[in-house]
C-alpha cells in the first residue's frame, strides 16, 4: 500500500501534462538543459576555454560594465 505503481505513475504524468501542457514542459526541459550546459562550463576556468566559447551563447542576455556613479 505504501509503493506507488506504474498506473498511479502515469495518471500523475497525465495530470502534470493536463494542467502545464506539452509546450511549456518543453520549454522548462530546455531551460533546465541550458542551466546545467552553462554551469558545467563554468566550472571548467576561464584559462581552459578557448576565446569563442568565452562569448555569450545566448543573445538574449545583455553584458555591461559596473562603474560607481559619481557624486556631484
Amino acid at each position: 500500500m505504501g509503493s506507488l505503481s506504474i498506473w498511479h505513475w502515469l495518471i500523475v504524468l497525465v495530470v502534470v501534462v493536463l494542467v502545464f501542457g506539452t509546450k511549456k514542459l518543453g520549454n522548462v526541459g530546455s531551460d533546465l538543459g541550458k542551466a546545467v550546459k552553462g554551469f558545467k562550463d563554468g566550472m571548467k576556468g576561464e584559462e581552459e576555454k578557448p576565446a569563442a566559447a568565452q562569448q555569450v551563447a545566448d543573445k538574449s542576455t545583455i553584458d555591461v560594465d559596473a562603474r560607481e556613479k559619481s557624486k556631484q
